[in-house]
């Protein structure tokens, strides 16, 4: 059975995707991150490094505790520090909330599921064998196909174009928007109110 909020103990663990590094700061791969900063400018904390392997930031949301993490490895070895950040904390996996980038989406769509495949998201896939399960929960921004026949492994690496970077600031605070909802209201209220945008 699917589990409605994210997590039964004291903590949520929020893990952003992304690359580390300033080069892929503006990636499409790197949502993420942007999204792990907004949330940490409305809880006021600040990342600092953690032994678990990721830039962790601690705060409440959604009256809520939270532990923000941004794996300090590359995306396809993100699985480590995720799940590193996990046992430190005592999260088991429906306690984990990943934040990604969903080329299978519409351009600043955003949605939320429990468990589920990698969809060739090397990144999940990563988490998926660190964790030893699929039952985690997954807020996903679309990105969309790529233009043409570019190679989706070159296109998640560029940055947001220029007219997708003037909905940028707006969608991220949209998908910030999401992931409260879902550890504050559940995962069925957070669908209802984000997926029909």
């Amino acid at each position: 059975m699917t589990p409605d909020l994210p997590g039964t103990g004291e903590h949520v663990l929020l893990a952003g995707l992304g690359n580390p590094g300033p080069r892929y700061e503006g990636n499409r791969h790197n949502i993420g991150f942007l999204v792990l900063d907004e949330i940490a400018d409305r809880i006021g904390g600040r990342f600092k490094a953690h032994k678990g392997g990721a830039e962790v930031c601690e705060g409440r949301l959604a009256g809520r505790r939270v532990v923000l993490a941004k794996p300090r490895s590359f995306m396809n070895l993100s699985g480590g520090p995720v799940a590193g950040t996990a046992r430190f904390y005592k999260i088991g996996p429906e306690g984990v909330v990943v934040i990604h980038d969903e080329l299978d989406l519409p351009y600043g769509s955003v949605r939320l599921k429990f468990g589920g495949g990698a969809g060739g998201h090397n990144g999940l896939r990563s988490i998926t064998k660190s964790l030893g399960t699929q039952e985690y929960f997954r807020v996903r921004f679309g990105i969309d196909r790529p233009p043409g026949r570019m190679d989706p492994a070159d296109y998640v690496l560029k940055d947001f174009s220029s007219t997708e970077r003037r909905e940028l600031a707006l969608n991220i605070g949209l998908c910030a928007d999401a992931v409260e909802a879902l550890i504050g209201k559940g995962l069925a209220a957070a669908q209802n109110e984000f997926h029909g945008r």
